[in-house]
């Protein structure tokens, strides 16, 4: 539908926009998105030829537009623009319908078109047509630039940052009103922001610029599971990314010292610590924190009587797994042995860490998306609370 064609824009020595290529298949939202000064505005309106490329080709509906007329041009094109541009002067019916009167639309045509699309966003249009943009919120005013895009049906919208100026609220309702929209309208739509959050949001697929040049191109999902490179993973945040099973460490995950006990202690000391620490089950080490096995509070009740030792009627060291290995294995590893918890432990058997079904339930999806809050209110407490043993 949009096809960029190794476009080049210069201002004297400085290359905004560097032998750019890139395809927007038709019905399709792209955002293009990065920091300042990276070119996606001037790709943007190279599109409507408000600016003029140095060098290359953009072809729409394999059309090359640099041998059309500039202004026909732009009428078969919706724009919309953070400032909105709202004609003082006009009514909201006139604004929505300014270019259909260019196109030499009747009145009784513009005002059939104005309340059709007041109804789409519904806004009454026996209380908005003959009201003026002083008297509409920021919101509504957005509202009505996207209205006046879409007035003539064109195939293509470009938007450059259109909601970037209104509120959080506000920016939230326009851009599930405008998913709505498009799930119905399937425009062509390039999509200029800066918020990486609303270009995941809103877009087929990313566009991700820098120094006029694209970094990477992809469906969100792709984007965020394999970033082209650290830039673009930097760009994206550590709190975005997302990561399969195999690429998280079960050190990310674990509840770091879990309640242990050592083996030489008593029977009644290890009750009165499940007592305190409300759990119902202690992991066993030696004295040099070496995984010795698990004992349960079932254990103590069934040899409280004998005054044995722990060392006496600990359980052989539980099935375990080793720092560094990923999720996945722990996964797998709980499975097949069948047990809730799986205690971490070094390459000298130290106890480290335990994963327990709850804590992987209460932080992995976080650490998938590398949450940098991904531990728990009360990791001794949860380490075993609860767990079937």
């Amino acid at each position: 539908m949009i096809k960029f064609e190794n476009v080049t824009k210069k201002y004297g020595d400085l290359t905004v926009v560097d032998n750019l290529t890139l395809e927007v298949d038709k019905g399709n939202l792209v955002a293009l998105i990065g920091a300042s000064g990276c070119g996606k505005t001037t790709t943007l309106k190279m599109v409507n030829r408000i600016i003029e490329p140095t060098s290359g080709n953009i072809f729409v509906n394999e059309e090359n537009i640099l041998r059309q007329d500039p202004v026909q041009l732009r009428r078969g094109i919706g724009y919309v623009i953070q400032q909105i541009g709202l004609f003082p002067n006009m009514t909201i019916a006139e604004n929505i319908t300014v270019v259909g009167k260019l196109l030499s639309w009747n009145k009784a045509h513009s005002r059939e078109r104005a309340e059709e699309l007041l109804h789409m966003v519904e806004m009454d249009p026996a209380l908005y047509m003959n009201r003026y943009p002083n008297e509409l919120s920021g919101g509504q005013q957005q509202r009505i630039g996207v209205l006046r895009a879409l007035a003539t049906d064109p195939e293509i919208i470009l938007m450059d940052e259109p909601f970037g100026a209104l509120d959080p609220i506000t920016r939230e309702q326009l851009q599930n009103e405008f998913i709505n929209l498009q799930t119905r309208l399937h425009k062509t739509i390039l999509f200029v922001t800066h918020d990486m959050d609303e270009a995941i949001k809103m877009a087929d697929s990313i566009v991700l610029m820098r120094d006029g040049k694209i970094v990477q191109a992809a469906a969100a999902e792709e984007m965020l599971r394999n970033p082209a490179d650290d830039y673009v993973a930097s760009f994206i945040g550590m709190d975005r990314r997302l990561r399969s099973p195999d690429e998280v460490l079960v050190e990310e995950i674990m509840i770091p010292d879990p309640v242990t006990i050592e083996s030489s202690r008593g029977l009644a000391e290890a009750q009165e610590r499940m007592r305190k620490r409300r759990v119902d089950s202690l992991m066993v080490v030696d004295q040099n924190g070496v995984l010795v096995g698990i004992i349960t509070i079932k254990d103590i009740q069934r040899n409280m009587a004998k005054g044995s030792r722990i060392s006496d009627i600990v359980n052989s060291a539980p099935t375990f797994v080793l720092e560094g290995a990923s999720v996945r294995e722990a996964v797998y590893a709980m499975s097949q042995e069948g047990i809730g918890y799986l205690p971490v432990v070094d390459d000298k058997q130290r106890l480290k860490g335990l994963i327990t079904r709850s804590s992987l339930v209460s932080v992995l999806s976080d650490v998938l998306w590398n949450s940098p809050d991904n531990g728990v209110e009360n990791p001794e407490k949860e380490a075993v609370e609860g767990e079937s043993r």
